[in-house]
């Protein structure tokens, strides 16, 4: 006979250590990592001071689990975004991989059409060529109308030249990220938020830094040129996806934009 409640308790187990572990991966390698140890750590003091009757230990550590809830939000905000933004991004991907359940919900699977993305490869092939310093936004599910409105707003067809021309060092647009919607650029020299993250590599600039603060905050897929090297990166989810070829540009754009 099954015991539903033992059953019970492993789920509450199992979900707690999946949220630890989801916690732990987000800020690992950060300075709120070391704070978030020691919340941890006088959690478990207070429920063995609990379990073993300590009452003056264990009232001391609930007023500063009480208060320590405040300084949590405040301390751990952005750790807070990223974790939500990435379980919210993870859930929308389930339920639209599930076709019948999207068309219910009114919502369709999309992507950029093949015509743009030639004239996406196209001009990152050129820029790569003549070294042009480039970063491109192509928004997935999350709104980014925060970050259109720090640039110029452009809605114009994705096209090559078009794009060759923002970047262009002595263009008025080209200092700030582009910001691609679908099959239209949305608005160029916008502002993205910079990654605190110490595990970048020292040698990637600011570029790199900028693609990677949105890509962690939104489900955004970023596409760094750079401006030393020519290098095209891809970078989504907080991860840098270095490109050898056009070949293995596509690829990585198509696939990171179907949702």
């Amino acid at each position: 006979m099954i015991d539903y409640a033992l059953v019970i308790k492993i789920i509450d187990i199992l979900l707690v250590i999946f949220v630890v572990y989801q916690a732990i991966r987000i800020i690992r390698g950060t300075a709120a990592m070391s704070i978030f140890i020691a919340i941890v750590v006088i959690y478990i003091a207070n429920r063995l001071t609990a379990e073993l009757g300590l009452e003056q230990m264990q009232s001391l550590l609930e007023s500063i689990m009480s208060v320590g809830v405040l300084a949590l939000f405040i301390v751990f905000q952005q750790e807070i975004r990223r974790f939500l933004v990435h379980l919210g991004s993870r859930y929308t991907h389930s339920v639209r991989r599930i076709k019948w359940l999207a068309a219910l919900m009114g919502k369709k699977t999309k992507g950029m059409c093949p015509h743009c993305l030639d004239e996406l490869t196209q001009a990152c092939r050129k820029m790569s060529e003549t070294k042009t310093g480039a970063l491109i936004v192509l928004a997935r599910s999350s709104s980014l109308e925060s970050i259109a409105e720090t640039g110029d707003l452009i809605d114009a067809m994705v096209s090559r030249r078009l794009i060759e021309n923002i970047f262009f060092k002595n263009s008025p647009l080209h200092d700030g990220a582009v910001l691609i919607t679908l099959d239209r650029i949305k608005a160029a020299r916008c502002t993205l938020p910079i990654s605190d993250d110490p595990n970048i590599p020292a040698h990637l600039g600011m570029r790199h830094r900028a693609a990677m603060g949105v890509s962690e905050q939104t489900d955004a897929m970023v596409i760094v040129v750079s401006e030393e090297t020519g290098n095209i990166s891809v970078v989504q989810g907080g991860k840098i996806q270095k490109i050898n070829s056009l070949t293995e540009f596509r690829l990585a754009v198509e696939s990171g934009m179907k949702w």
